[in-house]
């Protein structure tokens, strides 16, 4: 189950040639590759362009027809090294998965790929999960590209513009035998718009072709002296053969390019975002009609000389609108202009921020401060928008020995000082565990084990569990990456010691990369630490996609296999599976078991409960469905007795449940808050749970919200009200004899 399906857009999939596509990018991007004669595509889940995934998920019978093999990859390594059917063969393939985390992980088979070259066209689509909506550390693709020598696409992010670019990206990547690489940032993915469709091309060149008549050529393995010789022949050949295609087919774009003795240069990805800002000043109109020259870089690596220096030709500066650091486009447009004696001055990180996204507010200042330096006519008479009357932070002269510019703010606890200062009504808003997440009671379990056997080191791993590093429960020490849990603390093994680490990884890490580098490893390596896999039957934090740990039945793809028995395949002997993690007593005690046995060796708790937010979306519309045909149905919530609460709240600290909140005390002579369950409880129970394990209070109870009842219920309902009724009113009798 996946967190979107797009069962009812793939029909578009099928629109022929001279149609109208109307629709979202991501779904663009899939015509774009079936237009294109794609003959195999894979990838790994992972926002924002999981739903690329999802996509091709749900139009696997239009794949099918065309002779498309499309599968999920077990990582982004994976993924990458399937482009190698590329590499003799001249079938075009794609694989896709989020950046920079993604390309991380690919970077060897990306490495090896680039070196040897490609004969049929090989595209990596990466999500630049790069700003203020992503869940990562902040780098960029560019690196990869320029240290691989793959070039780098960055298309305006428009749908004609992404559909040409995925089209001329395989004809680039086959006119010079190098993969290509299209980065689309999480708005492009999601952008709506329309193109005008083509036919779907089924491969000529199929992968029953390649099977049945193999092909090898030792000089595209890499193997000295075969190595050595890729090398040269990036630089000699493809290259100049990268430039001269860019150039051609007119890759990159010119707008008004002899309007002003000045322009900007932008990576096409800051397209919307360029032209906005000029619209704003009334530079240009909606439609990207401008009056300040626009070099438009689709291509960001390589650049083309001749190119960029027809644009500079005459201009006396230009403003580089490059997101992120380092200034990698900056630095090479510097080198090309003075190798070239161009007097042209480029402003770029001294107008922009350094790090951080260029977001609209940003791009307006920055556009504002660059025309105020160099063409103050323009902004004659322009009443401008609020977004721009606060200036950028002055820059601050560097010493002598480091040219690069310092704004200030860069010390984090200044910025966080800066931010309040500017508005003190802001409040940090730390991402936390779902309403009824099952990994919620794991770390309630943990905190309550730790109480009676002190702190453990805990090493942390990617996923929703990383939110325990959070209050309300502030475990975890580190977190190296995905399925690295326990790979994070392979250091911490010591027999000098008998308390053990602790290691969690989710199932989506687990099968990822955790199996090998971090369970296989600790057995190899004799640890005699803990493992807590977190088991929620599927790939949670990207979206719900389907895992081969997976309870569901999977029509495309083999699930159900069990985390407990690959383990143990891997040498693990002290495996303990917990089928329900809402039992905060029996998860406490198996912590403790697994912490205090005297048996040595690598130590595993497999914790398993359905993803909440995946039950509800199968779940409530289901429900809804009896409620509508008047069908019986229970729904369970659990509420406080405020007059049994005392106000201690330690079900709030132990859980964090979002549904957990506090109230005035409607007893007069009792000023604590009790605590109250809100409309948002989904019925898990954890709150009852961990009053009972930790010896709490009996202050909660479980009441069943009966649609449709029987006559029966119905009865015994107007039964309840009558008795208290009654009995409230012989409480009333008392209390007024008693006052007089």
């Amino acid at each position: 189950m996946a967190e979107r399906s797009f069962r009812a857009e793939v029909g578009k999939l099928r629109l022929g040639e001279g149609e109208e596509f109307l629709g979202e990018g991501i779904l663009a991007v899939t015509k774009a590759l079936l237009q294109a004669g794609v003959a195999y595509v894979a990838g790994y889940q992972g926002a924002p362009i999981s739903h690329l995934m999802d996509v091709l998920t749900d139009a696997d019978d239009i794949l099918r027809e065309l002779g498309v093999h499309f599968e999920h990859s077990a990582s982004e390594a994976t993924a990458a090294a399937t482009l190698a059917a590329s590499v003799h063969y001249p079938l075009r393939g794609a694989v896709t998965f989020k950046s920079t985390v993604g390309t991380n992980v690919a970077a060897d088979a990306l490495a090896n790929l680039a070196s040897g070259g490609v004969t049929g066209g090989a595209m990596l689509i990466v999500g630049e999960d790069y700003g203020e909506g992503s869940s990562i550390m902040q780098e960029r693709s560019h690196a990869f590209a320029m240290k691989s020598q793959v070039w780098l696409l960055d298309p305006r992010p428009n749908l004609p513009s992404i559909v040409a670019m995925v089209e001329k990206g395989f004809e680039l990547s086959e006119a010079t035998r190098t993969p290509v690489m299209l980065e689309l940032r999480i708005r492009a993915c999601h952008v709506r718009g329309r193109f005008t469709a083509r036919d779907n091309r089924r491969a000529a060149f199929t992968l029953k072709d390649a099977i049945e008549h193999p092909r090898r050529d030792v000089d595209r393995i890499v193997l000295p002296p075969a190595s050595f010789l890729h090398e040269q022949e990036k630089i000699t050949q493809r290259w100049p053969a990268a430039q001269r295609f860019i150039r051609e087919h007119g890759l990159n774009e010119r707008f008004a390019a002899q309007a002003q003795p000045f322009g900007i240069i932008l990576q096409g990805g800051m397209y919307n975002a360029v032209v906005r800002a000029l619209q704003l000043l009334g530079l240009a109109d909606a439609w990207g009609e401008t009056r300040v020259p626009l070099y438009v870089l689709n291509v960001t690596y390589p650049l083309v000389d001749d190119e960029l220096l027809d644009f500079c030709a005459g201009k006396h500066a230009v403003l580089l609108v490059e997101e992120g650091q380092p200034a990698f486009i900056e630095q090479n447009i510097e080198t090309i202009l003075r190798k070239a004696d161009s007097a042209t001055r480029v402003h770029g990180k001294d107008m922009l921020p350094m790090a951080g996204e260029l977001t609209g507010a940003v791009m307006l200042k920055a556009v504002v401060r660059f025309l105020r330096r160099c063409a103050p006519q323009l902004l004659e008479g322009v009443t401008l928008p609020a977004a721009a009357h606060t200036a950028l932070p002055a820059v601050v002269a560097a010493p002598a020995a480091d040219r690069s510019p310092r704004l200030p703010g860069a010390d984090t606890a200044e910025r966080e000082q800066l931010l309040r200062e500017a508005d003190p009504h802001i409040h940090a808003r730390p991402p936390s565990f779902c309403t009824g997440c099952p990994e919620r009671p794991i770390f309630t379990a943990l905190k309550l084990v730790e109480r009676e056997l002190g702190h453990h080191h805990v090493s942390a791993d990617i996923g929703c569990h990383l939110f325990s590093i959070l209050p309300p429960f502030d475990i975890g020490a580190t977190t190296m990456g995905y399925g690295l849990g326990w790979a994070g603390a392979a250091a911490l093994n010591t027999d000098q010691t008998r308390r053990r680490t602790i290691s969690f990884m989710g199932d989506g890490g687990f099968w990822h990369n955790g199996l090998t580098s971090g369970v296989g490893n600790a057995v190899f390596n004799r640890t005699d630490n803990l493992l807590v896999v977190v088991d929620n039957s599927y790939s949670a934090a990207t979206g719900g996609q389907d895992l081969p740990s997976s309870r569901a039945l999977n029509p495309i793809r083999s699930t159900r296999h069990s985390i407990e028995a690959a383990v143990r395949g891997v040498g693990v002997s002290w495996v303990r599976s917990v089928s329900r993690t809402y039992d905060v007593a029996g998860l406490r005690d198996t912590f403790r078991e697994a912490l205090t046995t005297p048996e040595p060796g690598p130590k595993v708790i497999v914790a398993s409960s359905e993803c909440m937010l995946n039950r509800q979306r199968r779940e409530r519309p289901a429900m809804r469905a009896r409620i509508a045909a008047g069908e019986r149905t229970v729904r369970e919530r659990f509420g406080v007795d405020a007059e049994t609460c005392t106000g201690d709240h330690s079900c709030i600290r132990l859980s964090g449940c979002p549904s957990l909140s506090v109230r005035d005390n409607p007893d007069p002579l009792r000023r604590d808050p009790v605590a109250t369950v809100l409309e948002s409880c989904v019925g898990c129970g954890l709150c009852g749970e961990v009053s009972h394990a930790a010896v709490l209070c009996p202050s909660f109870h479980r009441a069943g919200i009966i649609s449709h009842p029987g006559r029966l219920e119905r009865w015994r309902a107007r039964l309840g009200r009558w008795l208290a009724g009654w009995l409230s009113r012989g409480e009333q009798a008392r209390l007024r004899a008693i006052h007089g």
